[in-house]
């Protein structure tokens, strides 16, 4: 029998991570855990769910999205499901992310956080 593994943390370098953690504390209404100065967790209220870590790295490069030949390539993207696609847009940009110029989905919408990873905003159908 495979021992049990779980999931606990998604962890996004970045230039700085109390300020990423800051935007998706706003964005998602999530709290600190825990803290150090290049590092923050950050989880919903209640403890429950997967968790985020921002790491602080002095050489970050933000990626390309669409990706490019020969820039830096996205690792990951986060998809969060929200309930009204239009305000969680405008929520998202008033708290510092841009969304990004090509969409390739109507019901989904691609933007950029202040370090410049991508993630997706998605009403379930």
């Amino acid at each position: 029998m495979p021992p049990r593994l779980t999931l606990a943390t998604v962890v996004l370098d970045c230039a700085d991570a109390h300020a990423l953690a800051d935007f998706y504390r706003g964005l998602l209404g999530w709290e600190v855990r825990a803290g150090e100065p290049e590092w923050v967790l950050i989880q919903a209220p209640g403890g429950e769910g997967i968790r985020l870590a921002l790491q602080g790295e002095r050489d970050y490069v933000p990626p390309v999205w669409p990706e490019e030949p020969g820039a830096q390539q996205k690792m990951l993207h986060i998809d969060i499901r929200v309930d009204d696609l239009t305000a969680a847009v405008g929520h998202a940009v008033a708290l510092g992310a841009r969304e990004a110029a090509h969409q390739p989905q109507g019901d989904v919408r691609v933007l950029f956080d202040p370090a410049g990873h991508p993630f997706c905003l998605f009403v379930d159908a």
